[in-house]
């Protein structure tokens, strides 16, 4: 069976759902996969706020992906072009288009279109995924910085805290704050 072209071209207000859609499903495939529990919920359609979003704080800047034999799209990512930057915002690409280059055809339009506008982009990437980590790494994107996220179940009722002994424990003051801007 012959493979469908797939073409880039910037998103448009009737493909959101679509891209929703897509978000949704690559997003809970990638975690499923690395024997996560589904990070979103409910309807696929629960997912269009990244779309209104992104296209509220930058207006027609989402390429995606179609194929165009099947009439559907197969990748998106959004991108934002800053003063000093463009930032590369949330890329899906299919599940049955593993492997296939989606992705790296919408991280290379971001690239040229950064080139054309002389600036670096910029993104941020979780370690924890390697499939982007080693899509941005084949790109030419090296670590710059590093952060940890951490997530906390706090229970209804609080979290108990007991200071060790000898220890004190105060509200912060104003003048707690180079301390802290320094900490």
């Amino acid at each position: 069976m012959e493979e469908s072209a797939i073409t880039l071209r910037h998103a448009t207000t009737e493909d959101r759902d679509e891209i929703a859609s897509l978000i949704y499903l690559s997003t809970n495939f990638w975690y499923a996969a690395n024997g996560k529990a589904a990070i979103f919920q409910g309807e696929p359609s629960s997912t269009r706020l990244f779309c209104d979003v992104y296209e509220d704080l930058d207006p027609g800047h989402c390429i995606i992906a179609v194929d165009e034999g099947m009439k559907r799209i197969v990748g998106s990512c959004f991108y934002h072009p800053r003063e000093t930057h463009v930032s590369l915002g949330i890329m899906n690409s299919h599940p049955n288009y593993g492997g296939k280059g989606v992705a790296r055809r919408l991280l290379k339009f971001i690239t040229d279109f950064a080139d054309k506008e002389g600036k670096p982009v910029r993104l941020v990437s979780s370690a924890m995924n390697l499939d982007s980590f080693s899509l941005y790494n084949r790109a030419g994107f090296l670590p710059y910085s590093v952060f940890q996220d951490m997530i906390l179940e706090v229970p209804k009722e609080g979290i108990a805290f007991h200071a060790p002994d000898g220890k004190r424990l105060r509200d912060a003051k104003r003048e707690d704050v180079p301390a802290l801007q320094a900490l």
